[in-house]
């Protein structure tokens, strides 16, 4: 796909609704798939240049909410009254909650799938390869113990979960985050099993799952926590996966940057730069770190830049305008240019942040922690932002993805110039960073800054960087700039 932009879209906090903190469904309600228009895909393409769409929390999960033909799981077993969309209960079903018609559920995701490619957008949705929900059951194609890591003994909850003496399981079974323990603890992942593929069945069993789910439409999957199975498997999947539906694209989470190489080489096309360009845009914006620590991490990356994926934002990680990261979505300016512009990476938007998301509502089990719940029935916060500061936002989103998918951001080289700037009377490489891009003899040069205070710097530029686009030297460059407070500047040339 090259570079493009990924809308990650949480449906549960769909749709505009008063909620309680720690609400249940019948008192809190959910989005719906029927939340998501036709109008409302259109407009999220045009504005935000969309290439794809990530609905997350689709798959049928454990969840304390009864529904018809499906009953609540017990309630030790499940992480708030919603639960985690990451505790799959059937691989091959959608969560009740998100259908007007629950009978329907299936029939109302064909159909946004529909909605979705009639926007001229791809589908993507994640599978989730290593765990389920302890109350895993399937009717199509369901596990057995060998699937799974049984211990020694019956499972013993962390004491204090309310009502564990109500669930039982003989042998306890390994947890998703590698707990082979029959105790884990509080910050174990105790709703999940771990699954098993040292057995083949394992592999025939999954790869089955992928081709249901494309050959319902979806056009590709965010594997979820890669890292905990072997890369031979997605390999073998991927591949198998591809010679029946071979547009199919495939990003992992993947967190070791040692591992990159690995799972790129298993047939990914596009890796999560969460240890790279994430951590290190983080620090430098919280004025922990220089902001030429850049090139490191670019240089880290070398040829694997175009297969990472940039973001500054998911449901794991704080909201930019929480009290947790920046305090004010517009101190991401700086950030969110050199993460969308400085090389062909595609970028990824969370739900929300282009209008200043806060994710400091008090949820229910989540707690308040800056991020968006995922376990509990709750609406994303941004209407709360005065109207003013919404529009400033999504203007200056809407500027930077146009920018980011235009020929000599999305197909260009880069021409890195820290090196020829160092911290001067006229540049701060401390808290500026800047590049070039260059395509067909189109040029531009990207200045971000990083501080809370206005700059004024002027960037040399060697010849070598000319040379390396084949173009003249362009004067205009090289003339001095103001950069205001954690924000950026963008020069074209032709």
């Amino acid at each position: 796909m090259g570079k493009f932009i990924l809308y990650q879209l949480f449906v549960r906090v769909m749709g505009e609704r008063k909620w309680t903190p720690g609400g249940d469904y019948s008192t809190n309600g959910s989005g719906k798939f029927n939340d998501i228009t036709s109008d409302y895909l259109k407009q999220l393409k045009k504005d935000l240049s969309l290439g794809a769409v990530w609905y997350t929390g689709i798959l049928a999960h454990s969840t304390a909410t009864s529904f018809e033909g499906f009953p609540a799981d017990c309630p030790a077993i499940v992480k708030g009254k919603a639960g985690s969309p990451y505790a799959v209960r059937d691989y091959y079903d959608v969560a009740p909650e998100l259908a007007v018609d629950t009978a329907r559920r299936l029939d109302e995701f064909k159909a946004l799938i529909q909605r979705t490619h009639d926007a001229g957008l791809k589908v993507v949705i994640d599978f989730i390869p290593n765990h389920v929900a302890r109350s895993y059951h399937s009717t199509r194609n369901d596990f057995t113990q060998a699937n799974f890591f049984p211990l020694d003994g019956p499972l013993e909850l962390p004491f204090n979960i309310a009502g564990r003496e109500l669930y039982d399981e003989d042998p306890a079974m390994a947890t998703g985050n590698d707990c082979f323990s029959r105790h884990p603890g509080i910050t174990d992942w105790y709703d999940t099993i771990k699954l098993n593929y040292n057995y083949r069945m394992t592999w025939d069993k999954m790869l089955d799952i992928l081709l249901y789910w494309a050959g319902m439409g979806v056009d590709g999957f965010r594997c979820d926590m890669v890292e905990l199975v072997t890369a031979e498997f997605f390999e073998w999947a991927i591949a198998n996966v591809r010679k029946e539906y071979p547009g199919t694209f495939f990003i992992a989470e993947v967190y070791d940057k040692k591992n990159y190489i690995k799972y790129a080489d298993a047939g990914f096309d596009y890796l999560y730069d969460k240890t790279g360009f994430y951590d290190a845009l983080k620090a430098i914006s919280a004025n922990r770190e220089p902001a030429y620590w850049l090139t490191d991490e670019w240089q880290f990356l070398g040829g694997l830049q175009p297969r990472m994926l940039n973001f500054l934002e998911n449901h794991d990680e704080q909201r930019i305008a929480s009290d947790y990261f920046l305090g004010d979505a517009r101190k991401a300016f700086a950030p969110l240019a050199v993460s969308m512009l400085f090389n062909q990476a595609p970028f990824m938007i969370y739900c929300g942040q282009e209008y200043g998301e806060r994710g400091m509502a008090s949820e229910g089990f989540s707690g308040q922690d800056g991020r968006t719940s995922i376990f509990d029935y709750c609406t994303l916060t941004w209407r709360d932002n005065p109207p003013a500061l919404r529009e400033e936002l999504h203007e200056r989103y809407c500027e930077l993805t146009s920018l980011a998918v235009s020929d000599i951001f999305a197909k260009g080289g880069t021409y890195d110039l820290m090196y020829a700037n160092p911290t001067s009377d006229h540049f701060d490489a401390q808290r500026i960073f800047t590049f070039m891009r260059g395509y067909k003899g189109r040029l531009a040069l990207v200045a971000a800054n990083f501080s809370d205070s206005r700059k004024q710097i002027k960037i040399s530029i060697p010849k070598d960087a000319y040379d390396y686009f084949g173009v003249e030297r362009v004067p205009e460059f090289e003339e001095p700039l103001i950069l205001e407070p954690f924000d950026y500047i963008v020069l074209l040339a032709e």
